[in-house]
């Protein structure tokens, strides 16, 4: 009897594995499905489209897409996304690197510093933003002390380029611990008796950093590099809260992502046209992390 029992139950075991992992599986995947996978095609189809807010559209083909090619805010969003890109990834693979190697070591009172330095990546973005808003505009704490040692009140947020350096310096400064974070990991695996032999052959800190470190965690500098450079060309937070949503001076500081965001909004909005847009910033993020990668497999080559 009991046999008979443990092969009956055997049996509706194996009846019910087939359909187990998709019921384990089928919250996440509608959760993905509605959130990810349905805005994704949305967008895709939309851009084929002359649809509004309130208008279902029709298809109008590449006509979006040629629209595209002699729109003068197109090119300049292209322009300052691309510029985000060259000015923010090279110090966000850089500059956590020697954040992590300055915390790596464990010594009293690390912790607090490790904390300390993660601190701006939990504060919310919007938060951060307003607060170097308030301490670089004509009568902050920045230009009240640069005029209190002579130098003069700057326009951080009324010129065109000091406006995207200064979104440059929030992206970079919120970004340094969480990628500090991600060194730190990387930093653990890295075998001390190799720094200890190149140091035995006489090797300096610099050397020991070029010789020793950057080779061991060369693939986690990739992944910085891969996230940094799709975040960059997605920025939005930033540039909106310091050059206000009319995208500074003469809109000159707009980004792909405010341009999607102004154009498609509204009641008169122009879905079709933002969602084309939208595949164009697909289109480049996947273009950056393409380059990335085989830049990488280049390296190792």
């Amino acid at each position: 009897m009991a046999s008979t029992a443990v092969s009956s139950g055997t049996r509706r075991i194996r009846r019910q594995l087939p359909t187990s992992p998709w019921l384990f599986a089928a919250p996440g995947l509608l959760i993905a499905g509605a959130f990810i996978l349905y805005p994704f095609v949305s967008t895709l189809v939309n851009a084929f489209t002359d649809r509004r807010t309130l208008v279902p559209g029709e298809f109008v083909g590449l006509a979006n897409f040629r629209e595209l090619l002699h729109d003068d805010m197109f090119w300049i969003g292209l322009r300052n996304s691309s510029l985000y890109v060259l000015g923010v990834v090279p110090a966000l693979v850089l500059l956590p690197l020697l954040l992590a190697l300055l915390v790596h070591k464990s010594i009293p009172g690390i912790t607090f510093f490790r904390s300390a330095f993660y601190t701006p990546v939990v504060a919310s973005i919007v938060v951060v933003g307003l607060i170097w808003v308030w301490m670089l505009d004509e009568r902050g704490l920045v230009n009240s002390l640069l005029e209190t040692v002579g130098v003069g009140r700057i326009g951080f947020l009324s010129d065109q380029w000091l406006i995207l350096l200064s979104a440059m310096a929030v992206t970079v400064w919120k970004g340094l611990g969480y990628y500090m974070i991600i060194y730190l990991a990387a930093l653990a695996n890295v075998p001390r008796e190799l720094h200890e032999a190149a140091a035995v052959d006489g090797a300096g800190p610099v050397r020991r950093f070029l010789s020793v470190t950057v080779p061991a965690v060369r693939s986690t500098m990739v992944l910085v590099a891969a996230l940094a450079s799709v975040a960059a060309f997605k920025v939005f937070s930033e540039v909106y809260l310091m050059a206000g949503p009319s995208g500074g001076p003469a809109g000159e500081d707009t980004t792909l992502v405010m341009l999607v965001q102004r154009t498609g909004t509204g009641l008169t909005g122009r879905v079709g046209y933002a969602s084309a847009i939208s595949v164009v910033v697909f289109v480049g993020t996947l273009v950056l992390m393409l380059l990335v990668l085989r830049a990488d497999r280049k390296e190792e080559s």
